[in-house]
């Protein structure tokens, strides 16, 4: 078998990898019988001479590998027929913009397999770069707040060279007695939360948060069941809410007249309710200032992220009295941080957490063959969508 790891070609371009040159080398040294290319780049976070320095060969044409490794989908133009493809397609929510890669896909007989569902078999996902949105989510999130106020400006974790001197420069404000929401108890709910932890940001409970006075900035931590409640009034129950989404409201409306930044990193659904509505942004009390949308669903969770954003532009804004986007931030807007493409800001650490998954866990089964953690994650082979993915039948045909 013949692998290789592809020049990431997406507009703009992604500089994160699926293997950083250590453990491609690792990778020769565990799988000697297996070889291992890299194709040229100019856009890596590691250059190709770091991949030559670690004894990894570089190509310019990949038509002879079996195997495909890139991390952002791949432009249709860009598609070798017959080949393994592994990346992030973003189409298995039936995402509209993404209909033409995934016919490109089947047409061209090509086996796809995703890292978004690659899952153990308890259904949490062996891959992913969560984490990582949720660390600079949160510090964009603190970024955002001080410009938004005027009281400092923190310099973007695209420029900081890796993770610790974001928190070296994240630690250089002293932010006033604000409160400060984060959602979520996953990967990305995690990664933010470790932020707040490193900023030296005291940790409060729900219920504090919401009856006590500070002089100092802080956080709370809420998770679905603070969230969110039962419309019969029962009890909450997690397997019934991940199946029920639909009997379920917000509950958010105590939490919003009493934060000035949301730090929001719970994964959502078609189904699932909002936190607010954008006619809830126009009371009196409705207190958030900035909100760090590190979902980043349009009109999803928080419905007054209108659109994504990028990197070098990172945050839109909300007039909650005119009910509209506006062009800057003024004392009636909601300033909204939603940068899809979170964890490639610092690029070399999320890549090797992703890679050290990969050579552990993914790789070898890719060699291996069999039924293994990749069959789930397995969304397209011999020109057809594979049974799990057979309700994204109707997308494919243009239905």
């Amino acid at each position: 078998m013949k692998i290789g790891l592809i020049q990431e070609r997406k507009n703009p371009p992604d500089n994160r990898v699926p293997l950083t040159p250590s453990q491609a080398a690792e990778f020769k040294t565990r799988f000697p019988n297996v070889e291992l290319v890299v194709e040229a780049s100019p856009t890596r976070c590691f250059s190709d001479a770091e991949y030559q320095a670690a004894g990894i060969h570089i190509q310019t044409e990949m038509t002879d590998c079996d195997a495909l490794l890139g991390v952002k989908e791949v432009p249709v133009e860009a598609l070798i027929p017959n080949k393994i493809y592994m990346f992030f397609s973003h189409t298995i929510k039936a995402q509209e913009y993404n209909r033409t890669l995934l016919q490109t896909i089947l047409k061209n007989n090509i086996k796809l397999i995703d890292y978004e569902v690659i899952n153990w078999d308890n259904g949490q996902r062996v891959l992913g770069f969560g984490h990582w949105a949720g660390i600079v989510g949160a510090y964009n999130g603190i970024l955002t707040y001080g410009l938004k106020s005027g009281d400092f400006s923190l310099k973007p974790a695209n420029q900081c060279q890796d993770f610790e001197e974001m928190i070296q420069e994240g630690l250089k404000v002293k932010l006033r007695p604000i409160k400060i929401v984060v959602s979520g108890t996953g990967r990305v709910g995690k990664g933010s939360i470790e932020v707040m932890e490193k900023l030296e940001i005291k940790k409060v409970s729900p219920q504090d948060f919401l009856s006590k006075t500070y002089t100092e900035a802080v956080y709370t931590h809420l998770g679905n069941s603070d969230l969110f409640e039962r419309k019969d009034g029962e009890e909450w129950n997690n397997q019934h809410f991940y199946t029920n989404h639909s009997q379920y409201k917000s509950q958010f409306e105590v939490f919003y007249k009493k934060t000035d930044v949301l730090i929001h990193g719970i994964y959502w659904e078609n189904d699932m309710p909002q936190l607010f509505t954008k006619e809830d942004t126009q009371k009196p009390e409705f207190k958030i200032e900035v909100i760090a949308d590190i979902t980043c669903d349009i009109d999803g969770s928080i419905p007054i992220t209108f659109k994504d954003t990028s990197i070098s532009d990172p945050i839109i804004y909300w007039d909650s009295s005119l009910q509209k986007s506006a062009k800057s931030s003024t004392k009636n807007t909601i300033d909204i941080m939603a940068v899809g493409n979170l964890p490639n800001e610092l690029p070399r650490d999320a890549s090797t957490t992703f890679g050290e998954k990969m050579l552990e866990f993914c790789l070898p089964a890719l060699i291996e063959g069999g039924k293994s953690i990749l069959t789930n994650g397995t969304m397209t082979k011999n020109g057809k969508l594979t049974d799990r993915y057979d309700y994204l039948q109707g997308f494919v045909e243009g239905q």
